[in-house]
């Protein structure tokens, strides 16, 4: 039951669905999520970690960075659902569609530089 309210609970926020679904596009840093989010980068932060914790982002250490990209929900059986109907969902929200479109225009070096 814990892990399923996790999951749900994770799954409350706009803010971290947006996350989820650019991280579906590709793997990001936090840099470059406060610059899509227009966030500031403690709350991207915390929202990374509410997104761990649940099972449903990973990351990895590339240099100075922290990289982070979808799970792939073989922790949590309920990430690894929510995960997969999340990628068939709110791809028409314009919302959603700006970040995505954004996505290229993105560098690592000049964002984080910043």
């Amino acid at each position: 039951m814990k892990r399923f309210v996790r999951v749900m609970k994770a799954l409350s926020d706009p803010g971290r669905v947006k996350i989820l679904k650019v991280l579906g596009v590709r793997e990001l840093c936090v840099c470059e999520l406060r610059q899509l989010l227009g966030l500031a980068q403690p709350t991207v932060s915390k929202h990374l970690k509410i997104l761990e914790e649940a099972g449903l982002v990973d990351y990895r250490k590339e240099g100075s960075w922290i990289i982070y990209r979808l799970s792939a929900g073989e922790d949590s059986e309920y990430a690894g659902v929510m995960l997969g109907h999340l990628r068939g969902w709110l791809n028409e929200e314009p919302q959603i569609q700006t970040m995505v479109d954004r996505l290229p225009q993105l560098s690592r070096e000049r964002t984080c530089a910043a």
